[in-house]
């Protein structure tokens, strides 16, 4: 159940439930699981915006998007990760709004550990959450 977290200037996108969901819905793709209740249910989508005064590259431009994407450990190979880079950066650039263009528009992919991840008041290994994701009823609606 990966997370995605959007930095980016205040302003910068005029429709941010419809990114949030479209970028959620991308990860999922990538994994091949777009149909899976459970992950559906499970993937979230943070826009966090931020006045340009709150961050800047060193020459002082602050029209740049971070993107962090945390996912389980092991949870992508190589070619997902780069598919995920590139499928998530396509999305943001051609977003409602004034996106930068790709070039300004960086993904950190980030794995949390084995007993990294939470969920419903539990620290799973990662074996528990690829077998949540593989019979998602078992652990019932919203699990």
């Amino acid at each position: 159940m990966p997370m995605i977290d959007v930095f980016a200037a205040a302003g910068t996108f005029t429709d941010m439930p419809t990114l949030a969901r479209t970028l959620a819905l991308e990860l999922l793709d990538v994994y091949g699981l777009r149909d899976n209740s459970w992950l559906r249910r499970n993937t979230a989508t943070y826009i966090h915006e931020w006045p340009t005064s709150a961050f800047a590259n060193a020459d002082g431009d602050s029209d740049y998007i971070r993107v962090r994407v945390l996912t389980a450990a092991g949870a992508l190979n190589r070619e997902q990760k780069i598919e995920t880079v590139g499928r998530l950066t396509a999305a943001i650039a051609r977003a409602p709004g004034d996106p930068p263009p790709p070039e300004r528009i960086w993904v950190i992919l980030t794995e949390a550990t084995d007993t990294g991840w939470g969920l419903a008041g539990h620290a799973h290994t990662t074996d528990e959450l690829y077998q949540k994701c593989a019979e998602p009823d078992q652990f019932g609606p919203g699990s």
